[in-house]
C-alpha cells in the first residue's frame, strides 16, 4: 500500500509528465542539442524566478511558481537524460523513445526520494517552500561549478545526484503548492 508521500509524489511527477509528453509532442526531442550547461543555466532561470517572485510577490508574466517547479522537474529529467546519452547535433531519439528515458530516470528519483524520505522523517514537510527553491539555487550553483571543474569533484556527490535532489526538492514544492 502506498503511503501519503508516495501517492502526492506521484501525482505530482505524473503532471510533470504529462507536460513533459505534450512538449515534445509540440517540439520533438529538440532539447537534445543543449549542453549541461545550457540545461544549468535554464535550470537557474526558473529557480531565480521563483525566488523573485517569493520575494516581490509579483508576477509579471501570467505563470505562477507551480509551473516553474514542473519545468524545473522537466529539465532536470532533460539534464540526466543529457549526462547518460551524451548531447546530440540534432533532435536524435523518437518521442516514445525520450519518454521511456523520462520514465526510467523518473523512476530512479522516486527511489533515491524514498530511500531519503525513509532516512530523514519526511523532514521535507515541515519545510518552507522557500527552502526548497535555495536548496535547488545552491545545487545548480554546485553543478554549474562541477562543470566548470570539467565534471571531476574530490569528495563531493556529482551533477548527476545533484540534478536528482533538484528533481525531488521541485516535487516536494508542487506537493506543498498544491495540498
Amino acid at each position: 500500500m502506498k503511503t501519503k508521500t508516495e501517492k502526492q509524489f506521484d501525482e505530482a511527477q505524473k503532471r510533470c509528465r504529462d507536460i513533459f509528453a505534450k512538449k515534445l509532442n509540440d517540439y520533438g526531442a529538440s532539447w537534445r542539442i543543449m549542453r549541461p550547461e545550457s540545461i544549468s543555466d535554464q535550470l537557474f532561470i526558473k529557480a531565480k524566478r521563483i525566488r523573485t517572485l517569493e520575494t516581490t510577490g509579483e508576477a509579471r508574466v501570467n505563470e505562477g511558481i507551480l509551473p516553474e517547479f514542473m519545468a524545473i522537474v522537466n529539465y532536470g529529467i532533460i539534464g540526466l537524460i543529457q549526462y547518460r546519452e551524451g548531447v546530440a547535433d540534432v533532435p536524435d531519439i523518437t518521442n516514445q523513445h525520450a519518454l521511456k528515458l523520462y520514465d526510467e530516470i523518473a523512476e530512479e528519483t522516486r527511489a533515491l526520494m524514498l530511500d531519503k524520505n525513509h532516512d530523514y522523517g519526511e523532514a521535507w514537510r515541515d519545510m518552507r517552500v522557500k527552502s526548497y527553491t535555495d536548496f535547488i539555487l545552491t545545487k545548480i550553483n554546485r553543478n554549474k561549478q562541477i562543470e566548470e571543474n570539467d565534471g571531476k569533484t574530490t569528495v563531493s556527490e556529482g551533477a548527476d545526484s545533484n540534478l536528482m535532489d533538484i528533481i525531488n526538492y521541485a516535487i516536494f514544492g508542487i506537493i506543498k503548492l498544491t495540498e
